[in-house]
């Protein structure tokens, strides 16, 4: 019987948009008002050290996919290097990780839909979404690609409308009621450093946030088409588009209006269109993140399929969820994770708001240790492959620097998580998780050990 494979259905443009959106995060345009109010200016240099870093852990990612073309996703590699438990820990994780995003994103779906339809039940537009969601990814994994390469355009488009018409007012140095837009803003309220070193310390942990994702191009490297010439092209884009879209939009923000005069509360998108007059901003900026959340919840569906796909064909989950249906689509393994995503329409009856900060304070710091073990499984390829790593074109520069350099900063974020104060318990709950984790580990080799010496006994006495 011929081994089932997923197809090979995205295209080059659909890896190039999911790398864009995996790029950027929701948090930019929402989220970027309080990291600016937090760090002032000095936001730019928090964006440009974690975007080198986390270019830096894309081409150890990159690289490891390439050195072997029957990888699918980062367990595959984990259980290579660093053996079967390390792989079953990996891939639950990551699966946990993109479940609770697309509980939290669904949850965004109804809050952002209440901005147009306040009668609607919160809990309503994130079922339709999801459903919706799921009878797409049931489809193709290219209708998959096309949908993300749409999601991923409507924010790009969102951006650069932002960088066109912010240049054009500090070239006619428009006035806004905090003055007259001009590059000067960036240095002439209180230096770079207005909160000092304090304030931009604390913004790493917003700044990872928005970044969260990022390793999404590495899950697509199965189904891909010709991936040794369109993963290396998408990782190697990735510092352009940080400098466009996260340096580019924020400098153009801080410019127009002063930090000091951004509402923290507000999406500084809306602020610089309705300067420009242009009424509907609130509504287009709702549009741009409603998109956003489904294009994230679009991405939890099939990474935590793929993950679970993955894990089953190791022999970590439930057999069944390694088979693919006609359409070489892991369909019971979509099936499973929908089910749990589902989850999430119930807890917006029942549970309290603050439950959903917990939940995904977690999965960033699982998301960190995502990456961590992605470049600890690079530095053993490096050590124990040579071999591979000699005929790989696709290499990490500054080996083994580049790793030690990436695991100092992920520690660094960690201790960072421990100082504030809203992200501090996640830090103390995730240990339960992969305490958890390891203990069903445990428990079924233990079980399949039994097993094995039960069929032995009963061969011999046979």
């Amino acid at each position: 019987m011929q081994e089932q494979k997923l197809e090979r259905g995205l295209k080059n443009r659909h890896v190039q948009l999911i790398a864009i959106g995996g790029a950027i995060g929701t948090g930019l345009f929402l989220g970027a008002g309080k990291s600016i109010h937090l760090a002032g200016p000095s936001i730019l240099i928090a964006y440009m050290i974690t975007g080198v870093i986390c270019f830096l852990i894309m081409r150890a990612l990159g690289e490891l996919l390439l050195s072997n073309l029957n990888y699918h996703s980062f367990v595959d590699f984990v259980r290579d290097y660093l053996g079967n438990m390390a792989a079953f820990v990996t891939g639950w994780t990551y699966w946990f990780c993109w479940i609770s995003i697309a509980m939290a994103d669904l949850t965004a779906v109804g809050l952002y839909t209440q901005y147009w339809f306040p009668s609607v039940p919160q809990w309503m537009p994130g079922l339709i979404a999801l459903v919706i969601l799921l009878i797409m990814n049931l489809a193709t994994v290219k209708l998959f690609g096309e949908m993300e390469f749409w999601f991923a355009l409507i924010k790009v488009i969102a951006i650069l409308a932002l960088i066109v018409i912010g240049i054009f007012m500090i070239i006619k140095g428009f006035s806004t009621n905090s003055g007259a837009a001009s590059f000067t803003n960036l240095w002439s309220h209180d230096g770079m450093f207005p909160n000092g070193i304090n304030g931009f310390i604390l913004s790493f942990q917003m700044v990872v946030f928005a970044f969260v994702g990022i390793e999404l191009v590495g899950l697509t490297a199965g189904e891909t088409e010709d991936p040794e010439r369109v993963i290396p092209k998408a990782i190697n884009n990735i510092p352009i588009r940080i400098i466009i879209f996260y340096i580019g939009a924020l400098i153009v923000i801080m410019s127009v209006y002063p930090w000091n005069a951004i509402v923290p509360t507000e999406s500084p998108f809306v602020q610089v269109f309705v300067a420009v007059g242009i009424a509907a901003a609130a509504g287009i900026v709702n549009f741009v993140v409603l998109t956003s959340a489904a294009s994230a919840c679009n991405s939890a569906i099939f990474s935590t399929s793929r993950m679970v796909y993955s894990l089953a064909k190791d022999k970590n989950a439930p057999v069944p969820f390694a088979k693919l249906d006609a359409r070489k689509v892991p369909s019971n393994a979509l099936f499973f994770s929908t089910v749990v995503i589902l989850i999430s329409v119930v807890l917006n009856y029942i549970m309290p708001e603050g439950v959903f900060t917990l939940i995904t304070s977690i999965s960033t710091v699982c998301f960190i240790f995502i990456w961590g073990i992605t470049v600890i499984s690079h530095l053993k390829y490096r050590k124990t492959r040579p071999d591979l790593a000699k005929l790989n074109k696709f290499k990490l520069p500054f080996y083994p620097f580049a790793n030690y350099l990436i695991l100092a900063f992920l520690a660094f974020v960690l201790v960072v998580l421990a100082l504030a104060e809203d992200t501090r318990i996640a830090l103390f709950v995730t240990p339960v998780w992969f305490i958890l984790l390891i203990a069903i580990y445990k428990m079924r080799k233990m079980n399949a050990t039994h097993a094995d010496q039960a069929n032995q006994e009963q061969v011999a006495e046979n």
